[in-house]
């Protein structure tokens, strides 16, 4: 009996010492850059977060490789594959790494990303992730059905993502579809959950839902358009989830568009008490700070406007 029991133990480990080696990938190579001040960006897309800056060029070390957006570089061929550099904790485009092809000879291709987590958010949820800031739950219950249908549409699917949108809405709003700004009597003054603010932000959400704000701006906080609009202005009027992405909620901040402050850390805070939630911890890299040039109020900006402040002059990538 014992015998037979250290035979499936054995069996049972070797199963699992496989499936650890089909997910990981065996070995790193050695690259050379072909560009100062390349991008690295937390996935292999031109949208996404940029990590970091890498000055060269320079030698890197490539454990695997994905598809993503196509890059062309003057002189090469354009190229959908991204290296993937643990050692700087994001992707550079192979556009600008020392080969001949489109693609990284000897590199394993990155194993798939998991499946996201499924499942609703909860009044049980937020009131654990923020506590009191839940001041009333029978309305913030009433508007989940909606918000959660608003992160679905938005793909807001992963803890991060997840913990940066509902953090900042629980101090925009306090996750009450139908709030006004305490003492704002402006006509496009803040209304809902994101607090959507201005007729410079009225007139294009209404128009992109085919809704007019402008002639009737209290549907910015009505049950129907409060979380459609929140939706539009994290992916539409900014590109919000590659900042939760990388853990930088100094940009998930800024682009909410209020100047840099103690409400900054307030939110961070938040954003890393929804994350130890979602997902059981809180990991090393979570950015609180924003860049010097994102600082002042951003909400005037154009998209356009707002992510060309967020990037170093002279990056490639």
């Amino acid at each position: 009996m014992l015998k037979r029991i250290l035979s499936i133990g054995l069996a049972l480990a070797g199963v699992a010492a496989t499936a650890l080696v089909a997910a990981t990938p065996a070995h790193a190579v050695a690259f050379q850059t072909t560009a100062t001040n390349l991008n690295i960006r937390a996935d292999a897309y031109l949208s996404a977060a940029v990590v970091k800056v890498l000055a060269g060029p320079t030698s890197v070390e490539v454990d695997c490789q994905r598809s993503g957006d196509s890059v062309t570089v003057p002189g090469r061929a354009a190229t959908t594959w991204w290296a993937h550099l643990p050692a700087h904790g994001g992707y550079a485009t192979v556009g600008y790494i020392n080969t001949p092809g489109t693609k990284l000879p000897g590199v394993p291709d990155c194993p798939p990303d998991p499946e996201p987590p499924s499942g609703d958010v909860t009044l049980a949820d937020v009131q654990a992730m923020f506590g009191t800031r839940i001041a009333n739950p029978t309305l913030v219950n009433t508007g989940l059905p909606s918000l959660n249908q608003a992160m679905r549409d938005a793909n807001i699917n992963t803890p991060r993502r997840k913990a940066a949108f509902l953090a900042t809405l629980v101090h925009e709003s306090r996750l009450e579809y139908n709030i006004r700004e305490i003492g704002d009597t402006r006509l496009y003054g803040g209304r809902g959950y994101i607090q959507l603010t201005g007729d410079f932000n009225y007139r294009p959400a209404g128009q992109y839902f085919g809704i007019d704000l402008l002639g009737n701006p209290e549907l910015a906080r009505s049950l129907q358009w409060s979380a459609p609009i929140a939706r539009w202005y994290w992916t539409v009027a900014r590109n919000i989830n590659p900042f939760a992405d990388a853990l930088n909620m100094g940009k998930v901040n800024a682009a909410i568009g209020y100047p840099a402050g103690a409400e900054d850390t307030r939110r961070c805070d938040s954003f890393k008490n929804a994350l130890r939630y979602l997902s059981g911890s809180v990991p090393a890299g979570v950015i609180c700070t924003r860049p010097a040039a994102l600082a002042g109020d951003t909400s005037k900006l154009t998209k356009a406007q707002f992510e060309a402040l967020g990037q170093t002059p002279g990056t490639v990538g």
